[in-house]
């Protein structure tokens, strides 16, 4: 099986999509499988180059976030027909259509990751980016219509999708997702932590909990800051790191908000942190936090699950039920009170039921959230695609 992944962009910064196609390359590679990308970051990328497979990158495009290339459209009307399928990670732009009218002319199946980008807490939280969609929908939902799987992370992904848009008739699979775990790599987890530790040389020794993911009003960043200084005064030795990207100039807001509450000298933002910074991280850090208003899996909730670290989430990042169910975190809502709840819930267990919970983490990773199999199920469904067509 030959497979191509098309994606706007591999940058890091772009948060989970990015980071997922990469989790699934590495999957892809160990169940032998081949795969190529076509994405539209500038070639010379200094984050394409530890990319292990063939990258197809077609330069800037136009339009904004649309991501409107014609570049994009003319090698895939020449290439499509070299693959046995092809899977578009995300929607709302350009390349979806393109590839849509690209298969559909070389007789090739396709498949589309939403990436949660269908969850209807968008509508409500971005109304007018609502109409924009609602216009926009014809197309959209032509190339979800047509596509040979429309692939969910969670059942909850899925069933909240068909609720935001009418037409809504698609091929819906939920696919197990999650990353390659971190341990087949046979990293060094000492020389991780040294290296996070020297990128925050004022966090010392001390306790702290970890955020990791974008800056950003969905996130719940606000709530957390907010939460941590209400916690504060009664845990002196807890610190908290808010590491991540600030695409949309809310860190300056937060750190405002920090400095009110009186709190600004135990809040550290290292800014986005990769590799073994990351891995350093989440390794080094007490709990991780995230009490995100919408997420449809989340990634990095299962890096530090794969490390060993207990996740304190609130009930809208949609594995929630699963991290419950095996007790590897806390869950609460994605309200200021839930999330002062969250973290007083943490502080207040005994440290052997921390020890406990954090004992539970790696089974909850390696039997739900190891990506070998979504390489297997999307290569078995195309391949069952073409064996019926050559039976035909």
């Amino acid at each position: 099986m030959l497979i191509l992944h098309i994606i706007t962009t591999l940058s890091p910064v772009d948060g989970g999509p990015p980071e997922a196609v990469r989790q699934l390359l590495r999957a892809y590679l160990k169940v032998g499988a081949e795969v190529e990308i076509a994405c539209l970051d500038n070639p010379d990328a200094s984050f394409l180059k530890d990319i292990p497979c063939p990258v197809h990158a077609m330069g800037q495009s136009l339009l904004g976030r649309y991501a409107f290339s014609p570049a994009l459209w003319r090698w895939l009307h020449k290439n499509a027909s070299r693959f046995e399928g092809i899977v578009m990670n995300g929607i709302w732009t350009f390349p979806g259509v393109a590839l849509r009218f690209a298969a559909r002319r070389a007789g090739k199946p396709y498949g589309i990751f939403a990436h949660g980008a269908l969850d209807p807490w968008f509508n409500r939280k971005y109304p007018l980016k609502h109409l924009k969609k609602l216009i926009y929908w014809p197309f959209q939902y032509a190339v979800l219509r047509d596509a040979l799987a429309v692939f969910f992370t969670t059942t909850t992904e899925r069933d909240l999708a068909i609720t935001s848009f009418r037409p809504n008739k698609w091929r819906s699979v939920v696919v197990p997702y999650g990353i390659s775990d971190p341990n087949d790599l046979q990293q060094d987890a000492a020389k991780e932590i040294e290296a996070f530790n020297m990128r925050l040389p004022k966090l010392g020794n001390r306790r702290f909990l970890l955020f990791l993911g974008r800056i950003h009003e969905k996130k719940g960043c606000d709530l957390l800051i907010k939460a941590f200084a209400k916690a504060a005064a009664s845990e002196p030795d807890v610190d908290l790191v808010m590491a991540g990207p600030d695409q949309t100039g809310m860190k300056a807001t937060l750190q405002q908000l920090a400095e009110q509450l009186g709190v600004a000298e135990r809040i550290h933002w290292p800014g986005l942190i990769s590799g073994e910074l990351k891995w350093g991280a989440l390794r080094a850090c007490e709990a991780f936090v995230l009490p995100s208003h919408q997420e449809n899996f989340g990634i990095a909730v299962v890096e530090a699950l794969a490390v060993g670290r207990p996740v304190l989430i609130s009930n809208q990042v949609n594995i929630w039920p699963e991290i419950e169910q095996d007790r590897a975190g806390l869950v609460e809502e994605d309200t200021q009170d839930g999330t002062d709840r969250l973290l007083q819930r943490w502080f207040d267990l005994p440290p052997a039921e921390r020890d406990a919970m954090a004992s539970r983490t790696r089974a909850c990773f390696t039997s739900r959230f190891a990506m070998d199999r979504t390489a297997l199920l999307i290569n078995s469904i195309f391949a069952s695609f073409n064996q019926k067509r050559k039976a035909c």
